[in-house]
């Protein structure tokens, strides 16, 4: 998942993501204060690509700034008289202030999602608040508007440039009369209130249980060492993503499991449900103000779907196949339980990861934990800077001593192999503590454009929450989670490797659902068994690399679970369609239960509140959460060009690179499929994925 943390740049937030990921949650644990022993060796902060450190008061004051600079120049561009006015003066002007703005905020409210000091952490949020706000001010400001619209472009990207920017004005509602313009740009303003606040909730959310050693039988040593201890002797076990998977995948007790199970999908239940089902009905009645039936059909007007009528056929056309997938894999997964309680009648669903563990072992031979010493994260991520800087002609460079707003996060210098010229910055903050968001995502800081006096390079941060280096032993990755961190360094690849010459089309500027495609098509990598072994290394010995008929069985396994993790993107799918075809109030938790059944079968136990903590909801994934499946198609395409040629042909992936990384959105996602594909894709490779017949969808 991509995230936007402001607005300007919200082509879509993006809580990253879900599809492997779709179990990464909130955050853990560290200090509050930085590393005494680095403080004082860092770089200055004007030689870093964005600021990291900041003092109480300090991001409100530069939101001001960067709000009065912004209105200053926009203000410019409103009193050109008519006859003075240009394309120049007037589009390319725009788009350079609100680039120039996105590049002040987005390190800004950033810091409300990964700083460790909560004043100004919170800080970051209010920013983040204050950028929805002002850019709903200004794209219901009809005076720049009617300066904007009378240029005609010159050539074929300005003519795309022109109708990125005119359009979203007229999605604003600047054809409706001065009066319902107001009412819309105030019930703006509140949903962004309420989005801020929901993600800001999940953010802080320090759900605990408390288990003793026996509750917790069969959850590895390694995972019980880091939860926190009480004098009693019983551990204190968070919801965030590394005690969860853990405790789900392990614990032996049902219901430890299912306290587990409750605990995570109960999270911020109290306030979150409330804001959500504000959220929906708010985008109801701006939908209807623009003129639109639903919030689904404003949308997806302009995407690549184009409208709700072909997102709920594709949904349909993916339920029925993914449901029996699903079926069967639940009757497999009984028979797994029985063979430990004979008469069990039913798989709840906090028994679905412990079983599928179980059945990996069984039917494939092979213990996760084992995989995993296999894959230190610093190795795995030296793997794939050697895989992507193949594929990409470029190499990556720690930049020692970079100031970072926490001491395990890295920055990393990217450049051309071929030329030596600096293209981008890469910040990583892989690991939990407290207040941090607590999934994975990539979130863009600073555009690439084309400026006076240069190529302005473009900065992008990696957020995760991989298991915390012990002391005996480095942070260990599965395989899914180096799913996942190919999947965000994809997204990463998709935002540095652009050289659109305007801020509103570079990077992830795409269609909503496209923007999944290249870090789709990325995570593929780490499931090719060349590369999965060329990034392996046994953390007591760097050079033993993972056995090659272990890493065969580790591949082939890989479908266990399939059919319920697409059963679950098939489900928030339609939830999120659901909410947003609502023509009044909803109730999202029952909205979210029927789904839930319709899908699989069997209804949840009573008191599950999902929609609570399903953060793509407000996160920029609103009726869009479908761009997941929807992006697949396209990945797979391109995976199978690919492998045509070899996972790592650097022909293939500079093709890749300059037909569709690169382009941002200087043309449309399918005009880009076509020119790498030669030809118009179509859903064979993902059906040949998932096992599905072609004539079964």
């Amino acid at each position: 998942m991509h995230k936007d943390s402001n607005k300007f740049l919200r082509y879509s937030f993006s809580f990253i993501i879900i599809l492997t990921v779709i179990l990464l949650m909130a955050a853990g644990c560290l200090q509050n204060t930085r590393d005494e022993e680095t403080a004082g060796t860092e770089l200055p902060e004007e030689n870093s690509p964005i600021k990291a450190h900041y003092s109480p008061g300090e991001i409100t004051q530069l939101t001001e700034e960067a709000e009065e600079a912004a209105d200053v120049s926009l203000n410019a561009i409103a009193e050109i008289p008519p006859e003075e006015r240009n394309f120049d003066n007037t589009v390319l002007a725009f788009d350079r202030i609100t680039t120039d703005y996105s590049d002040a905020i987005g390190p800004l409210t950033l810091m409300g999602y990964v700083y460790p000091d909560a004043e100004i952490a919170a800080e970051g949020t209010s920013c983040e608040e204050s950028a929805y706000t002002f850019e709903t001010g200004v794209y219901t400001r009809r005076d720049l508007y009617d300066a904007l619209k009378e240029h005609k472009p010159r050539n074929p990207e300005e003519a795309r440039l022109y109708s990125v920017i005119i359009r979203e004005f007229e999605k604003n509602g600047l054809k409706l009369p001065e009066e319902k313009l107001s009412e819309v740009r105030e019930m703006k303003n509140r949903l962004g209130q309420l989005e801020t606040r929901y993600s800001a909730n999940l953010n802080s959310d320090n759900t605990t249980l408390e288990f003793t050693a026996e509750e917790l039988a069969g959850v590895p040593l390694s995972s019980v060492k880091t939860f926190a201890k009480t004098p009693q002797g019983t551990y204190l076990v968070t919801t965030k993503s590394p005690d969860y998977l853990a405790v789900m995948t392990y614990a032996e007790d049902e219901r430890t499991r299912m306290r587990m199970y409750g605990a995570y999908n109960n999270r911020q239940a109290d306030t979150n449900t409330a804001l959500l089902e504000e959220a929906i009905l708010l985008r109801q009645k701006i939908a209807k103000a623009l003129g639109y039936s639903t919030w689904a059909d404003y949308k997806t007007d302009g995407r690549m779907a184009e409208n709700t009528g072909n997102v709920m056929e594709f949904l349909a056309s993916m339920k029925e196949p993914i449901k029996e997938k699903y079926t069967g894999e639940m009757r497999e997964l009984l028979t797994v339980k029985r063979s430990t309680d004979p008469e069990a009648a039913t798989v709840s669903p906090w028994d679905i990861t412990y079983l599928q563990n179980i059945k990996k072992k069984e039917q494939y031979a092979y213990n996760e934990e084992k995989v995993r010493e296999y894959f230190p994260a610093e190795t795995v991520l030296q793997g794939l800077f050697n895989t992507y800087g193949t594929l990409f002609d470029i190499r990556f460079s720690g930049v020692e001593n970079a100031p970072v707003w926490s001491p395990d996060v890295q920055l990393y210098e990217v450049k051309n192999a071929t030329g030596n010229e600096t293209i981008g910055y890469m910040y990583l903050d892989l690991y939990p503590r407290e207040g941090k968001y607590g999934h994975f995502c990539a979130s863009p800081l600073i555009t690439g454009r084309l400026k006076d006096d240069g190529y302005s390079v473009p900065v992008v941060t990696i957020i995760g929450n991989f298991h915390r280096p012990e002391e005996e032993r480095p942070s260990l990755l599965t395989v899914n989670e180096i799913e996942t961190l190919f999947h965000e360094a994809g997204h990463a690849m998709h935002f540095l490797l652009t050289d659109a010459p305007y801020g509103s089309l570079s990077g992830f500027h795409v269609e909503w659902d496209f923007i999944e495609t290249p870090s789709q098509t990325l995570e593929e990598w780490a499931w090719d068994p060349e590369v999965l072994r060329s990034i392996s290394g046994h953390y007591n010995n760097s050079s033993e690399k993972i056995p090659a008929e272990l890493c065969e069985r580790v591949i082939d396994a890989r479908n266990v679970g399939s059919g319920s993790k697409y059963s679950r993107l098939i489900i928030n799918s339609l939830e999120d369609m659901r909410f947003h075809t609502a023509a009044g109030p909803v109730n999202a938790t029952e909205i979210w239960y029927q789904t839930y059944e319709e899908m699989t079968g069997t209804r949840p136990p009573a008191g599950i509140h999902q929609p609570a903590s399903f953060g793509h909801m407000m996160g920029g994934y609103d009726a869009g959460y479908y761009g997941y499946l929807w992006s697949k198609v396209y990945a797979m395409e391109i995976v199978d060009e690919f492998k045509e040629n070899g996972m790592t042909n650097q022909t293939t992936g500079m093709k890749f690179r300059n037909e569709i990384l690169s382009k941002g959105n200087m043309q449309d996602g399918m005009t880009l499929l076509k020119n790498f594909l030669g030809r118009e894709p179509g859903p064979e490779a993902l059906y040949k994925h998932l096992g599905i017949e072609k004539t079964q969808a």
